[in-house]
């Protein structure tokens, strides 16, 4: 049973285990009716070896990436001296500072739960993210103020073929970038990588207007380069809103909502055992959710049956949402 918290010496929990569950013969096996904590059918739950690699790959491919677009837009930008390439320069810089925070923030979000942190690392994300959003905040005030100036002092943009190439090359690497991050965080449900994919995905606007401010500089039209810069700043600071809120939301454990709660209240009341349930809650930390909720069973029923219907709810629930760690309190009525 789940009540305990891990109060009790395990060997203590044993022994009253033996005292109370009447009938049972002398063989049985107790030692996995043990309260060890947090626990998902006894064992910690951690990232699987398959959602670790994915969240690496994904880590690893965004760095590799922002380091490969630094560089061709820097020297884009250099020949051509567009603000347009500029402002996705900058970004591109914050992408990488980014990129790398989440290298390492996705590598201790998945050390296992120890000792001093009993509930897993999973929130190391969340902080993550609301660093990416002060990052990006201030990029896109650098960017707005710079277009500002050019629009007042006005120069003439040019090398703009390279400049299109580049931006072409940035276009294709940022697609694929996406479409692999968004797939990591379909298997995965990764914060960092959920966040990082939404700064990315406004990224893919961004150098298809940069496409575009290129090729209206070529046909004269000045002041077209860093009115764009400024409309990118305004798609930096909204990117760095929703990371922030969202991290931010994380970080003061909200609850995950209807979506959740529904399936988590029809799992219970389809069990013919449970004669009612309340105290439900439920929040989430990086990769894992956290479900706890008070069952009503039949006082009358042995410590081992309420044990077996608790295991019965936790595997139902953990099969909808497999990174879910299950804690139930069983009240006798």
């Amino acid at each position: 049973m789940k009540a305990n918290h891990g109060f009790l010496h395990p060997a203590l929990q044993v022994r009253l285990l033996q005292v109370y569950a009447d009938g049972l013969p002398a063989a049985t096996d107790f030692s996995e009716m043990q309260n060890t904590g947090h626990t998902k059918n006894g064992t910690a739950i951690n990232v699987s070896a398959e959602n670790q690699r994915l969240m690496k790959l994904a880590s690893t491919a965004a760095v590799i990436v922002a380091m490969t677009l630094i560089t061709l837009k820097l020297a884009a930008w250099l020949m051509s001296g567009s603000v347009s390439l500029l402002a996705s320069l900058v970004d591109s810089t914050m992408d990488s500072l980014v990129s790398v925070m989440n290298f390492f923030a996705v590598r201790y979000a998945m050390t296992p739960a120890d000792e001093d942190h009993r509930f897993g690392h999973g929130k190391a994300e969340a902080v993550a993210g609301l660093a990416q959003a002060a990052f990006i905040a201030g990029s896109a005030g650098f960017l707005f103020l710079h277009a500002i100036d050019n629009i007042l002092n006005p120069h003439v943009v040019t090398h703009t073929d390279i400049g299109l190439i580049v931006m072409g090359i940035s276009l294709v690497l940022t697609i694929a970038l996406v479409f692999l991050q968004k797939h990591v965080v379909r298997k995965t449900q990764s914060n960092a990588i959920e966040a990082d994919s939404l700064h990315y995905f406004s990224d893919i606007l961004a150098n298809a207007s940069i496409i575009v401010a290129l090729l209206l500089a070529q046909w004269g039209f000045k002041h077209v380069d860093a009115g764009l810069g400024i409309i990118i700043a305004a798609f930096i600071v909204h990117s760095a809103w929703q990371i922030g809120a969202k991290s931010l939301r994380l970080l003061l454990d909200e609850e995950l909502g209807p979506e959740v709660w529904q399936v988590v209240d029809k799992i219970v009341e389809e069990n013919p055992d449970v004669r009612g349930h309340h105290q439900l809650r439920t929040r989430q930390a990086g990769h894992i959710m956290f479900v706890q909720l008070h069952i009503e069973i039949d006082k009358h029923i042995s410590l081992l049956q309420a044990h077996a219907i608790t295991e019965e709810i936790e595997q139902a629930i953990q099969a909808r949402f497999p990174n879910a760690d299950v804690l139930i309190h069983t009240d006798p009525v």
